[in-house]
């Protein structure tokens, strides 16, 4: 099985083989380690999972960056 080559991040968003029950299959990496946490683009639901079964899981890289924490103007 191939592991994806490009360079994952903190906040990339990431294209998946499978598809969320909700029916998206984009998510944003929200924690990146030997554990990593996901979010749902779609429902906002968080999946956690190792490394490597989240590069397998990997189809494509959409974005390099994506604010997970936009600064709000107060």
């Amino acid at each position: 099985m191939k592991l994806v080559d490009h360079e994952i991040r903190l906040g990339s968003i990431v294209e998946l083989k499978k598809k969320h029950p909700c029916g998206e299959n984009r998510f944003a990496i929200t924690r990146f380690g030997v554990d990593c946490k996901i979010q749902c683009l779609s429902c906002g639901r968080v999946v956690l999972m190792d490394r490597v079964d989240l590069k397998k899981a990997i189809k494509k890289v959409l974005e390099e960056t994506y604010d997970i924490h936009p600064q709000e103007n107060h």
